[in-house]
């Protein structure tokens, strides 16, 4: 295992990790969609109708659609699918009236999933200089710098700025651009909250960054449940190859300033 990822296993495992990693990604249980009043209106009147269609175009102006369905992504892209599908449209027009106004507000004003939130959780953590008070936003003050820097961007002007001066081949963002000790480093970020799925997905879309060619330090900087010991094929990736710089947010700086 990798020596910074054993130290992340031991945080994780001997320590107070979860109390430590909330200062890195605080939930917002409070942070609600907002719902138009016009929008909501709308939705109100259509419940106290009976057009099914009306209904159901005023339920797919939310935010958030309130139930699930398989149907309604396609009916959300081809609004015209809706006057060809009378049955489907009864269906799902039918559950929205038994949830009522009450439900269906609630469920299409839940807050974003946490991991939709943890980019840019990740980088105000880094804004609050955590890492390094060096926070440069300009590209041209980054590749001058004599001292360690971290470069505020979004993760597209840093994707822009790694395929044009680091060869940087991927389509993904980048979630972290930094210059160490005269060396460049890029990470990507994700905070694992379980086993199998869309989370082994995740773990995977971080180790495509691993494994790219890139004329910089390549970190995934990971948090979560891959940390647990045992049989997950997260945790088994992280004893079969050292190679990789897989970091807890937690030792990054650690990490950073030994390069």
């Amino acid at each position: 295992m990798n020596r910074w990822t054993k130290m992340s296993c031991d945080l994780a495992n001997q320590r107070d990790y979860l109390d430590q990693l909330f200062r890195v990604y605080p939930t917002i249980p409070d942070n609600i969609r907002d719902i138009g009043a016009a929008q909501w209106e709308r939705v109100e009147s259509a419940l106290q109708g009976y057009d099914d269609a009306e209904l159901l175009n005023a339920a797919l102006g939310l935010p958030l659609f309130p139930i699930k369905d398989s149907y309604i992504s396609y009916l959300r892209r081809d609004r015209s699918a809706i006057g060809r599908n009378p049955e489907t449209v009864r269906r799902i027009a039918a559950r929205l009236r038994d949830m009522g106004a009450g439900e269906i507000y609630k469920a299409a004003s839940q807050p974003k999933e946490t991991n939709r939130q943890i980019g840019p959780m990740f980088k105000e953590w880094v804004r609050r200089r955590t890492i390094t008070s060096n926070i440069v936003t300009d590209e041209s003050a980054l590749i001058g710098a004599t001292e360690n820097a971290i470069f505020d961007g979004s993760d597209e002007s840093c994707k822009n700025f790694a395929r044009e001066h680091l060869g940087y081949g991927r389509d993904k963002g980048i979630d972290l651009l930094a210059k160490f000790n005269g060396q460049y480093v890029i990470c990507e970020t994700k905070f694992l909250t379980d086993v199998g799925g869309h989370q082994n997905a995740q773990f995977e879309d971080a180790m495509s960054l691993l494994t790219t060619s890139v004329d910089a330090i390549k970190v995934a900087v990971l948090d979560g449940v891959l940390y647990i010991p045992g049989k997950s094929k997260m945790y088994t990736y992280l004893t079969l190859h050292p190679e990789h710089n897989i970091v807890s947010a937690l030792v990054l700086r650690e990490f950073l300033y030994t390069l």
